[in-house]
């Protein structure tokens, strides 16, 4: 009975880890300016705390390709 509702947990387990991987996606990349001189840079976090966030989210660390985010 015990080893029952042990494999019964292992496979729910399972089952919620699979169904995490397949939702998972890398962090879109956004252009970010600095408060101080203005120059530009690309990237998944803000640089800190003298830089705004101007455009985004991308695809590409060059911030080149529009991520198009589609509704489920």
């Amino acid at each position: 009975m015990r080893t029952s509702m042990y494999s019964r947990l292992a496979i729910a387990v399972l089952l919620c880890a699979c169904a995490a991987i397949a939702r998972a996606a890398p962090a879109p990349w956004y252009r970010w300016r600095s408060l101080a001189n203005g120059s530009e840079a690309c990237a998944q976090a803000s640089p800190g705390a003298g830089w705004q966030r101007v455009e985004g989210p991308f695809i590409d660390a060059a911030c080149r390709r529009p991520l198009r985010i589609v509704p489920l």
